[in-house]
């Protein structure tokens, strides 16, 4: 069974701490069971490869690495700082997340 997470795929997200504290980024990926999440740009690390048909030259590539999503926080849609997350029906009866800064609605 998968955890209801308050950070999805897409969401502009912010560093709470670790080497990247302050910056913000886009999710490209979740990892519900290790509740991780791989944030565009943040969090690289270097990878040593050999050739491949992908690189054919080989050597040290670098990559994103997950970031624990306790060390994250939404990007209020509105006011642009890092906000806490709630959910709500909407006036059509679906749940949907809020942005409790400003109670504007998360897309």
């Amino acid at each position: 069974m998968n955890k209801k997470l308050h950070i999805k795929k897409g969401d502009m997200v912010y560093v709470n701490s670790g080497n990247d504290r302050g910056k913000t980024g886009k999710v490209l990926e979740m990892d519900t069971k290790e509740s991780r999440a791989i944030v565009e740009g943040l969090n690289m690390v270097s990878k040593h490869t050999k050739p491949s048909a992908k690189h054919p030259q080989g050597g040290i590539i670098k990559q994103e690495t997950g970031i624990h999503i306790s060390n994250l926080q939404v990007v209020d849609p509105v006011k642009g700082g890092p906000t806490r997350i709630g959910r709500r029906l909407n006036d059509k009866g679906k749940l949907v997340r809020y942005a409790k800064k400003s109670g504007e609605e998360i897309k």
